[in-house]
């Protein structure tokens, strides 16, 4: 009995002490390793900038306004944009002062009262100099200057002084510098008939009722050039009289756009000590306007 008893105690103590034991611990379930991610792509060059513009930027942006009705000095495209000799003298002293320009053609009346409005900047519109304006506006320094000349048929015996027309049929345009200068250049010694318009005048020497024509000397060419001009050429000298003819054709600007009047004589001045206005001048016309 007491042997019975003491196996039965020993196997209750094995039972405890396995209990108290402690109980290993499930492990987790492990993942599959993960797959390495690609390698970055390598990172593109920067672009290279591209050729720098062999023009400066534009400073400043202005606007210029022409009449567009007087070819080859000014007159619009098949665009209908300006275009002629003062455009392009224009276009050439934008670039030089640095300037972006757009170009305008309105009607004569407009021009000056649309600039003292500051509608635009710059009138380039064979505009002459005289003292009306010069109060008005500010004026660059003249651009061009057409002389005074005589047209008359091909062949007649004036190509020489203006005294060659003494007692002879002179027409002229009633009202204008050009009477005026032949007024005091003439008086008694030729016979001066005046007409409405050069047009006029010119009609009239086609027709042989005078023996000559006094007017501007590009005006008179341009007409020599047309079917209705090719009986006659330019003869004698050029007449030049500030008194009676004026001194030429100048830009108009207001007043107080002093520095832009600085700016454009001076490019008008370089362009004329380089050449490029005479570049210029020779496309138009085949003597010198200035």
């Amino acid at each position: 009995m007491r042997l019975l008893l003491s196996l039965l105690a020993l196997v209750a103590m094995t039972a405890l002490a396995s209990a108290q034991q402690p109980q290993p611990q499930a492990q987790p379930q492990q993942k599959p390793p993960a797959k390495p991610a690609p390698a970055a792509k390598p990172a593109a060059p920067a672009a290279k900038p591209g050729p720098k513009s062999p023009f400066t930027p534009a400073a400043f942006k202005i606007t210029i306004a022409t009449e567009g009705a007087f070819p080859p000095f000014n007159y619009l495209d098949r665009k209908g944009l300006p275009a002629g000799f003062e455009m392009e003298l224009a276009q050439e002293a934008c670039q030089r002062i640095k300037a972006e320009c757009e170009f305008i053609a309105l009607k004569w009346d407009e021009l000056i009262p649309g600039l003292l409005e500051k509608k635009f900047d710059i009138i380039m519109s064979s505009m002459e100099v005289t003292r009306e304006r010069r109060q008005r506006m500010g004026l660059s320094r003249r651009y061009y200057l057409s002389p005074g000349a005589f047209i008359a048929p091909k062949g007649a015996p004036y190509d020489g002084p203006p005294s060659l027309l003494r007692n002879k049929r002179i027409g002229i345009q009633k009202d204008s510098t050009h009477a005026d200068w032949a007024d005091k250049s003439f008086r008694r010694s030729a016979q001066l008939k005046r007409y409405a318009s050069v047009q006029e005048a010119l009609t009239a020497l086609a027709n042989d009722e005078v023996d000559a024509v006094f007017g501007d000397k590009a005006q008179l060419w341009l007409w020599s050039q047309k079917p209705e001009g090719k009986c006659c050429e330019l003869v004698g000298q050029d007449i030049k009289d500030t008194q009676t003819l004026g001194v030429g054709v100048a830009a108009g600007l207001r007043k107080e756009d002093a520095k832009l009047r600085e700016a454009l004589n001076k490019a008008l001045g370089e362009m004329v000590a380089d050449g490029t206005y005479k570049k210029l001048n020779e496309k138009y016309f085949p003597f010198a306007l200035n």
